[in-house]
């Protein structure tokens, strides 16, 4: 045993000198070590901690009989608060770091952990992802906040966590990871404690076995001639939804269930649109180092359409109807995790070099996942493209709370009268679906048909008529 001292003062806050404290003392003496080897361990875990609000009470770890330890350091408080900690360990002196959850985002407060990029025992470097959150609207990657060694993780693929949730337990040091396995292995032998309960079950389980047995045999001749026979459940999956996909049936559902769904038709003569890309795709692309294409031109014809129609680019809010003065463009992109809407924003204000470079640049982020919230946010009106995955016609679903989207299909040469003869044209069919309860038919017919005349004839918004 070590023989140790503590001594007490208690000062005010104008507080007398240091000197006089010190004498008293209460000292309980069992000498088992020498003085000196004794104070090269007591100075390594000195510490001087206050307590209390107006009178502080300072503890101080020395060994009796030595002028070094009995040396009590002091030092003025006012208002703030001053704590010196020695920590003899290598865990508890910075070696030894905890992944966070990051922030998600205003609107979001949990995500559930999708998958870990690494095991326990993998090295990690400092920002270096090492798990993803799935969100409502967006994948986030937890980052290792130092290079180490991961130690273990504190919790599950499929846990819901929050901002500032512990993750995982990463070590500066390589040897950490020593430490991890016995801690593991004794973690171990507590878990097979449950065992005995697990027999209940069991009993149960062959009970309820027993039962089903006798009546099961009658019913299959009769129920075999009346009702079809179904698939075994042995070829079925359930697989929990994501957060995204029910994040989308929500407010889709929402769609349908709020706004009054009205869709009209049209149909448009892609030649001049796709005349115009050939003939200068070349050299638009050496100039501007991305490739022309058509989303750009139904971009600039929306932005045409929604200024000549401004009520498809309002709301409703409450009793009251907000106009828009700004084009923000949603476009509508499928992912392998589900549908995301990231947002052109200022499009009235974009050529069609800018909305090319900003649609790569968005639908790239969407397919790898890094697409951030802000990135998603608002919206005053969407355009979804089903023609790149062959849809002929469709009846697309407002995008809440805007209150307009148009749907583009695929490209299909058919027989067209022009000029008193039949020739072969490139057509598409082009939807919009309104909300009827703010927008009529008369402003609706005349977007699609202002949306037409712009995409078979380019050349109207360079003389904007």
């Amino acid at each position: 045993m070590m023989l140790r001292a503590v001594i007490r003062r208690a000062s005010t806050r104008g507080g007398s000198s240091a000197s006089s404290g010190l004498g008293k003392s209460l000292q309980s003496s069992r000498v088992a070590t020498s003085a000196q080897s004794f104070h090269s361990l007591s100075a390594t875990t000195q510490t001087l901690v206050p307590c209390g609000s107006h009178a502080p009470t300072f503890h101080h770890r020395s060994c009796p009989g030595c002028s070094e330890c009995s040396r009590t350091v002091f030092s003025s408080f006012q208002g703030t608060t001053l704590q010196r900690w020695a920590r003899p360990f290598s865990s508890d002196t910075g070696d030894v770091v905890e992944a966070v959850v990051p922030h998600m985002g205003e609107s979001i407060t949990d995500g559930t952990l999708a998958n870990f990029l690494k095991k326990p025992g993998d090295r990690v470097e400092a920002d270096e992802a090492i798990a993803q959150i799935e969100t409502d609207k967006v994948t986030i990657d937890i980052a290792s906040p130092a290079s180490g060694v991961i130690q273990e993780f504190l919790v599950k693929e499929g846990d819901t966590v929050e901002p500032g949730n512990k993750v995982a337990i990463i070590s500066k040091s390589a040897d950490a990871v020593s430490h991890v396995a016995p801690s593991e292995k004794v973690a171990a032998k507590p878990a097979a404690k449950p065992s005995p309960p697990a027999e209940t079950p069991k009993v149960e389980s062959t009970k309820v076995a027993e039962k089903p047995k006798a009546p099961s045999t009658p019913p299959p001749t009769k129920q075999s001639a009346k009702e079809p026979q179904l698939p075994p459940k042995d070829r079925e999956r359930r697989v929990p939804m994501t957060r995204l996909r029910k994040r989308v049936a929500t407010r889709l559902k929402d769609s349908q269930n709020t706004f009054a769904l009205l869709t009209t038709f049209n149909e448009v003569d892609m030649t001049n649109l796709m005349k115009l890309r050939s003939q200068y795709k070349d050299a638009f692309f050496e100039k501007h180092g991305v490739k022309l294409g058509l989303m750009s031109g139904f971009i600039k014809a929306a932005v045409s359409a929604l200024q000549h129609q401004p009520v498809v680019n309002a709301v409703i809010d409450g009793d009251d109807i907000i106009y828009r003065d700004y084009v923000d463009i949603s476009i509508a992109v499928g992912t392998s995790k589900g549908l995301v809407v990231p947002v052109i924003r200022g499009a009235d204000q974009m050529n069609f070099a800018d909305i090319e470079k900003t649609i790569n640049s968005l639908a790239k982020k969407a397919n790898e996942g890094t697409i951030s919230i802000d990135e998603m946010a608002g919206g005053s009106f969407t355009v979804s493209n089903g023609g790149v995955y062959g849809s002929l016609i469709s009846t697309p679903i407002i995008n809440p709370p805007q209150s307009a989207i148009l749907g583009m299909h695929s490209i299909v040469q058919r027989p067209m009268v022009v000029g008193g003869s039949v020739v072969p044209r490139p057509m598409m069919y082009v939807a919009l679906t309104y909300d009827h309860r703010l927008i009529d038919g008369r402003e609706a017919v005349y977007f699609l048909r202002r949306i037409k005349d712009v995409v078979e004839d380019p050349q109207r918004l360079l003389l904007d008529i």
